[in-house]
């Protein structure tokens, strides 16, 4: 007898939610909070105090600074391009608060000093790719070398401190008596750095030329002007990021931010940003971040040292730019 029709509303339900579901859970968000919510348990489970609000609030300071360099640097590398330099930016950033606070400068105007000298340190990045056809990452392995030794020789072997109330205001202070403002901070900036990356044409620009820069050239979209624009965004956010620091450690040393490039870009990357440019998405790059501050926050409770956060760090990177290779490759040979 020939099998019966699937007369019933429940198979058409089945088959149209499969697909749907494989798409979900086929989406690197999706894994990422998959494994976010491991860490968290597994963090849950073997640490005691893992779960106390005051501490996990507490945890955010140890990485919103950097997600606030991580979420430009994403629109970057959308864009195929990349900044190494935003650590040495943050460092200058500090030092040249240092200098206007020596100098008589109000306490109101220190974060626009900060804002202004990562402003002037991305639009000479910008220029030196823009106007010169050079490579991102060398310009930048250049000018990393350059701001920090320019911090370095200023500060030579001392430290600025001394700084005032309002930058330990918001370096440490709290919204509510238990919320870092640091970290309010940050999430009100991934939401504009959301809105306009999903929502405007100014995303989708931004996405094009990732894509293909050439086509988007001869689309008329000003590719050139874009990229200047986001070097500079990236250097007005390290600045940011050094205001904040600054006012959180209280003091300006020459080692401020060493290193923080390498955890900025495995932010970036682990959030799903593709290397080659033209995918991504903020809400990828911040639970990225979420996940990559769980870990440092377990870590520290446990009392491992923070070198051991440096190959997780390695090893992140490694992997989430290898594993899509890997799968795309698997996915040829089965087809």
């Amino acid at each position: 007898m020939p099998p019966e029709p699937k007369s019933s509303s429940r198979y058409t339900i089945l088959d149209r939610e499969t697909p749907r579901l494989k798409t979900i859970l086929g989406r690197w968000e999706s894994l990422l909070a998959m494994l976010f919510v491991v860490v968290f348990v597994a963090n849950s489970i073997a640490l005691p105090h893992f779960l106390d609000l005051y501490n996990l609030l507490d945890g955010t300071q140890n990485f919103s600074e950097k997600a606030l360099i991580a979420l430009p640097m994403a629109l970057l590398i959308i864009c195929r391009e990349i900044d190494i330099s935003v650590a040495g930016t943050l460092a200058l950033s500090s030092v040249a608060m240092g200098l206007a606070k020596g100098a008589g400068f109000p306490a109101e105007s220190l974060p626009l000093v900060a804002l202004a000298t990562g402003t002037a340190c991305g639009f000479l990045n910008g220029v030196l790719v823009t106007r010169f056809a050079l490579p991102s990452i060398v310009v930048t392995i250049g000018t990393v070398s350059l701001y920090r030794g320019l911090a370095s020789v200023v500060l030579g072997d001392k430290a600025f401190t001394g700084y005032p109330q309002l930058m330990a205001d918001w370096g440490q202070g709290y919204f509510f008596g238990i919320v870092p403002r640091e970290f309010v901070v940050l999430l009100v900036c991934a939401a504009l750095f959301a809105v306009l990356l999903h929502t405007t044409s100014w995303g989708r620009r931004i996405y094009a030329i990732g894509n293909n820069p050439e086509a988007a050239r001869f689309s008329g979209i000003a590719v050139d002007r874009y990229r200047l624009a986001l070097f500079m965004l990236t250097g007005a956010m390290a600045g940011l990021a050094a205001f904040l620091l600054t006012g959180r450690i209280g003091s300006t040393r020459p080692n401020i931010a060493t290193g923080w490039e390498l955890e900025v870009i495995t932010m970036v990357i682990l959030g799903g940003v593709s290397i080659a440019g033209g995918a991504g998405t903020i809400a990828g790059v911040m639970l990225a971040v979420l996940t990559m501050g769980t870990v440092t926050y377990g870590l520290s409770l446990a009392n491992i040292p923070g070198i051991y956060m440096t190959i997780v760090v390695g090893v992140l990177l490694l992997v989430t730019i290898a594993l899509p290779k890997l799968l795309r490759m698997r996915r040829a040979r089965s087809a």
